[in-house]
Parts: structure tokens; sequence; C-alpha cells
């Protein structure tokens, strides 16, 4: 019975994610702790073989520090650099650059609708949601952890997990 559970870790993370970005534009440490910190139960019981556990591991210290940077440069916010780091732990090397490329078309799509929609006057009805003018808002973010996560669905039928969880 724990197969249908660790099945959708993964995609439950990205959809909390993406949820918890767009409404508040934060992912909290909680979601990435809880996130990252799931891979190893999930490793040992479908059997990864300890040098590949320790290949997705540099992996996601390594896009931590990617992330970091970014961070420090003010390019995603810091929720987004550790969500990245968590799901590049999951994904390993094998997957990464295509999970990369995904996230930056969705990303480059996601900031250039936002940046659309702020030019639109904010309807009353969500005018009164403060999520709505949160994200309205010019000198506000772009929740980028919403390409985040939703480049992570797509890529999720192509990686191990999935493969380990429906074969």
């Amino acid at each position: 019975m724990i197969d249908p559970v660790l099945m959708f870790v993964f995609p439950a993370a990205m959809a909390l994610a993406a949820c918890c970005d767009f409404f508040t534009m934060t992912i909290p440490n909680r979601l990435n702790l809880v996130f990252a910190a799931l891979f190893f139960p999930a490793a040992f019981y479908i059997g990864l073989p300890f040098d590949q556990m320790a290949l997705h591991v540099s992996a996601g210290a390594v896009m931590l520090m990617v992330g970091f940077s970014m961070f420090a440069f003010g390019w995603i916010g810091g929720g987004d650099a550790k969500f990245f780091a968590a799901v590049a732990l999951w994904l390993g090397w094998g997957a990464l650059a295509e999970y990369t490329i995904y996230v930056a078309l969705f990303g480059g799509a996601l900031t250039l609708f936002i940046l659309f929609a702020r030019r639109v006057p904010l309807p009353a009805l969500l005018g009164r949601q403060e999520w709505a003018v949160r994200l309205h808002h010019y000198q506000s973010g772009i929740p980028y952890g919403i390409a985040l996560a939703g480049a992570g669905l797509v890529i999720y039928p192509h990686t191990l997990w999935y493969k380990a969880f429906i074969f």
C-alpha cells in the first residue's frame, strides 16, 4: 500500500509549492525540508543503489549553490532556490537538464503573462483579494515556484520514480 503514497509525493510537492507561491509568493521552508527528506526513504524503498543516491545528493547540493547564487543576484526568491535544489535531489543529474529547460520555458512564459496581466486593471472582484493585489502589483516578484512545479509535473512521468511505481 506504500506504492501509491510514494508515487504521489513528488506531484503533491509540486502542486503544493505552486499553490503556496501563487497565493503567498513564498514556498515554505517546511515544504522544502519535508520534500527533500522524503527522498531518502523513497530511494531506499525502490532500491536505488548508494552510488546513485550519492549522485542525486550531489545534484541537489550543486543546484542549491546555483539557486543561492541566483537568489543573491535577485533573480529568484530563497524558497525557489531551495525548492529547485529539492527537485534536483529527486531528479538527479540524468533528468536535470531536461527539467531546467522546461523551467526556463515555463518561467519565461509565466513572467511574460504576469507582466502583461499587470498592465491590465485588476477586476473589482479580485481587487478585494490580498493575493491577487500582491500578484498584480508592479513591484512584486514573479512566483517562479509555479514554473518550477509545472516543469516537475511535466518531467515526472519520465523519471525513475514514476517508472518504479508504475511498472
